[in-house]
């Protein structure tokens, strides 16, 4: 079986200036600020949700927190970057295990579907605020965004034409690769509707059949 390919965008957020110089208490203090700034975000709205309360909320000074992030802006940029990393992590591990290809794909799947069901309130906000993100951000959550995607895509082009995995076009790749990374989202924006006829369980058996069907 050919090796599945890697994102070649890093997706750690170490493009946000920090005057912190240990990478590892970056990563966990931002961890920290960042799942509090979804909660005020989601309680309060971008707008009114200030860096002092967010601050507040994550048990930091306002000296403190300026350490680590520079802005709101900054800030909001994280929050789509931790799910574009959290997402990416998953699944590039799911597709390096040693099960056949079409298992391993199925693995795949489920792992990204429950990453999307963990971090749900993130993936809401992130599509309902990136607007208001600075240019040069907004490029890079569509960037991030789209090689989620592209690892779906390699995994498939890897797969193709291999064992009893059919031979698939650059179109169909490329449709599949975006149903999966869709698919998995649906679950973050309507699952206060799909909870009330699906586990996640039955969800993620019953959209990975039907991204099946599109490839066998």
């Amino acid at each position: 079986m050919g090796r599945f390919k890697k994102s070649k965008t890093p997706l750690s957020g170490g493009d946000v200036p920090t005057q912190i110089k240990n990478p590892e208490l970056v990563s966990k203090r931002r961890r920290q600020i960042i799942d509090s700034t979804v909660k005020l975000f989601i309680e309060h709205g971008y707008h009114k949700t200030t860096t002092r309360m967010i601050a507040k909320a994550a048990n930091f000074s306002i000296g403190s927190l300026y350490e680590y992030v520079s802005s709101k802006e900054d800030l909001l940029y994280l929050v789509c970057n931790a799910i574009h990393e959290e997402v990416r992590d998953a699944v590039e591990k799911a597709l390096s295990n040693k099960d056949k290809g079409k298992e391993r794909l199925a693995e795949a799947i489920r792992q990204y579907f429950y990453v999307c069901d963990k971090m749900g309130d993130h993936i809401l906000l992130m599509y309902q605020v990136t607007q208001f993100l600075p240019e040069k951000w907004k490029k890079r959550v569509l960037v991030n965004e789209l090689d989620i995607t592209d690892v779906f895509i390699n995994a498939l082009s890897s797969l193709s034409g291999k064992d009893i995995f059919p031979t698939l076009d650059a179109k169909i790749l490329n449709l599949v690769g975006h149903n999966i990374s869709v698919l998995g989202q649906m679950w973050a924006f309507r699952r206060w509707h799909m909870q009330r006829n699906f586990t996640i369980e039955e969800y993620i058996d019953i959209q990975t059949d039907f991204i099946f069907g599109l490839i066998f």
